[in-house]
């Protein structure tokens, strides 16, 4: 099986627990207003093979198990490339490989098959709203809550992530709807919050593609960590009375 990979990180720190693998499929149906990675938003032609990729991961195993690291496989979307996921989870399962999925949930399909297969979701919230979910990545939300139903039925680990766009989510009326939401999804063990910034506003220029958020700062990091307090609040206080 093969697939359209952008990037691989060896020693990725920051998707999912300790030292992690992680591999940046091309593909995305989805076009967020605040991506900074819109060089994954298209497909090319296969440049791996399944039992490459394996061989390439297998290398830092000693380190996995050292920190209880993994592979996570991130995007892009890696859901629009299903059949190699699938093909390469069952592989890196009996080797006994942690693997993190990263997605915003919008693929095609065989949500069962795949989250019987990993073991932790990180899993990215674009908005709650439906008509602000379509304004916001051109999409419809109906695909990203089929995921949601999938996932709460396979009771995998749930780390949820939420982008912070100033004039958007930096509101407390965004955080109580947000909090809201999140209450449908089960097994959330973590909520992060992570503030837009301009990284990525180079490749728009490169590319020459329309960057929609080209005059709105990047959110303060300060800011954004006291919205995250005071979302946590809300989001306890909730799910307290809901159980």
């Amino acid at each position: 099986m093969a697939a359209n990979i952008n990037s691989i990180e060896t020693f990725g720190l920051v998707d999912g627990p300790g030292i992690r693998t992680v591999i940046f499929l091309n593909g995305c149906r989805l076009r967020c207003q605040y991506c900074h990675n819109p060089e994954m938003w298209h497909m090319n032609k296969a440049n791996y093979q399944t039992d490459e990729l394996v061989a390439k991961i297998l290398r830092n195993k000693p380190y996995f198990k050292r920190n209880n690291g993994g592979v996570t496989f991130s995007g892009g979307e890696p859901l629009l490339q299903i059949d190699f996921l699938l093909d390469i989870c069952q592989k890196l399962k009996k080797e006994n490989i942690h693997i993190a999925l990263d997605t915003a949930g919008v693929g095609l399909g065989k949500y069962d098959e795949i989250l019987s297969l990993v073991d932790l979701v990180l899993f990215d919230i674009k908005h709650p709203n439906k008509d602000e979910y379509e304004k916001l990545t051109g999409k419809s939300i109906l695909e990203s809550e089929k995921f949601i139903n999938a996932l709460n039925k396979s009771g995998k680990p749930v780390w949820i992530r939420q982008v912070i766009v100033p004039g958007i989510m930096d509101n407390e009326e965004y955080l109580r709807v947000l909090a809201t939401y999140l209450l449908k999804i089960k097994n959330i063990e973590k909520i992060e919050f992570l503030p837009f910034h301009h990284l990525g506003f180079s490749k728009y220029e490169k590319l020459n593609l329309n960057n929609p958020l080209k005059d709105v700062p990047e959110m303060n990091v300060k800011k954004c960590q006291e919205l995250y307090e005071k979302f946590m609040d809300i989001y306890n206080n909730l799910y307290s009375n809901q159980n």
